[in-house]
């Protein structure tokens, strides 16, 4: 009996020493858990075009960002139209902290620190002033687009002249007429680049710090001299951007010898445009080449009053065609005042290259060299036609060498409307207006007999 007791007491100690380390390897499990979810969030972005989570360009973006970013937001509580300001910009700011740790969120009361916000230049409740390597930029609109093209000015180390050939009636990038690109040039300055005037009858040569040449359609001949110190800077491993329209190139073929291209002489004709309502002389991009300008640029273009570019096989350029329009279409060499019509004989049919991409290497580095056949698609009068800002934009960051300083394009919202047929609307009216009612009919005409037939 003594020895049972004995047995029993020990079976009793083994089974509390087991529940207690049960116990604390549970309380163990729980504390290890959470830790671990305080030092770890999983995130899934289940909404629809995935909007609560930042594109790919975006965080590519934040990667070139070394070092950290302060965000600083001049913002009251409450307002009266955008409700819990705060909260609004420390969601939206929460997307970037997680994917840059070092990105900083600091709110400043205007109304309660009114000294602070004179100081900062802040002219509107809920503005932002953000911080990176001692530049700051100030942002007024909450959204991708917007705080992702601060982020991508302030990664660039200092701004970027892009200098415009003056002196024979070029668009103007800082001119306000309908042929002029003074609207491109508006985004061009908010994105980090500064534009100068360059008159080569004027001066003896380039700027040193030039990091890219813009020729967009001259009116006028160059002198011979201008051209040669245009070779010159071509021959020294100079980026250019060179918008050509279809009148005379101005004395510029040399260039194009250079350059191995033939710039053929005409209009092309789309006629996908005129099926859109637009003119026939509109033609459409939606075809593009393999390059980092068109990288995930799915959208369209349009270059009004185009001309084919032809490149030739040489062994001196690596050549791209960025851009095809007009599949179904040709280059009018006819009066366009007359019936378009496809001549055989004398137009060339489609597809045709408007945009042409070239590089080489020149003393250890890659030069750069654009040239499209349509000066209009960035002009003032056609800038917001399809994605020809974005495309231009692109252009100019490639050219410069930022190409990974791509535009961010806002974000679509997918149409969540539910369109049916009259069919279906007759199956669902059908359906909950008949069909439902009978079956829970059934079902309790069914539950009553066996219950009747139970209690008999």
């Amino acid at each position: 009996m003594m020895q049972m007791t004995r047995l029993n007491k020990k079976l009793r100690l083994h089974y509390l020493i087991q529940h207690g380390v049960f116990v604390i390897l549970l309380l163990l499990l729980v504390i290890l858990l959470g830790y671990l979810a305080a030092q770890t969030r999983l995130q899934w972005d289940v909404s629809q075009n995935a909007r609560n989570s930042l594109s790919e360009a975006s965080l590519e973006i934040l990667k070139n960002l070394q070092g950290p970013v302060q965000v600083t937001a001049y913002a009251t509580q409450q307002d009266a139209q955008s409700g819990d300001l705060r909260k609004t910009i420390a969601d939206f700011v929460a997307l970037y902290q997680r994917a840059k740790p070092d990105l900083s969120l600091t709110f400043i009361d205007p109304t309660e620190q009114p000294k602070l916000a004179q100081e900062a230049g802040i002219h509107m409740n809920g503005e932002m002033v953000i911080t990176f390597n001692q530049r700051r930029e100030h942002l007024t609109i909450i959204n991708e687009q917007a705080f992702s093209n601060v982020l991508m000015r302030l990664a660039r180390a200092e701004d970027k002249p892009v200098i415009a050939l003056s002196g024979h009636g070029e668009r103007r990038l800082d001119g306000n007429a309908n042929h002029d690109l003074g609207e491109f040039g508006k985004y061009l300055r908010t994105n980090g680049f500064n534009s100068q005037p360059l008159n080569l009858a004027l001066e003896q040569d380039f700027p040193a710090n030039a990091s890219l040449l813009m020729i967009a359609s001259p009116q006028v001949d160059l002198l011979p001299g201008e051209v040669d110190k245009l070779l010159n800077y071509i021959d020294r491993g100079g980026n250019l951007l060179w918008l050509v329209d279809q009148e005379s190139l101005r004395g510029l073929l040399p260039l194009t010898e250079k350059l191995r291209l033939t710039l053929t002489p005409g209009v092309v004709v789309d006629p996908r445009a005129e099926q859109l309502k637009a003119p026939i002389t509109f033609a459409l991009g939606a075809s593009y080449g393999r390059h980092a300008i068109t990288n995930n640029f799915n959208y369209i273009t349009v270059f009004p009053f185009a001309r084919q570019i032809t490149i030739n096989e040489n062994a001196e350029w690596n050549s791209v065609s960025l851009v095809e329009v007009a599949p179904q279409g040709w280059v009018e060499t006819g009066d366009l005042n007359d019936e378009v019509t496809f001549d055989q004989a004398m137009d060339v049919a489609g597809p045709v290259t408007v945009a042409v991409a070239l590089t080489r290497n020149i003393e250890d580095r890659e030069q750069r060299i654009v040239v499209v056949g349509s000066g209009h698609f960035l002009a003032n009068t056609y800038l917001g036609n399809g994605h020809n800002l974005d495309f231009g934009i692109n252009l100019i960051n490639w050219l410069t060498g930022d190409e990974e300083l791509i535009v961010i394009q806002p974000r679509a919202t997918l149409d969540s409307n539910l369109i049916l047929s009259e069919s279906e609307l007759a199956l669902i009216v059908i359906g909950f207006l008949i069909v439902l009612p009978l079956l829970f009919l059934m079902s309790g005409a069914i539950i009553w007999w066996r219950r009747r037939r139970k209690y008999k």
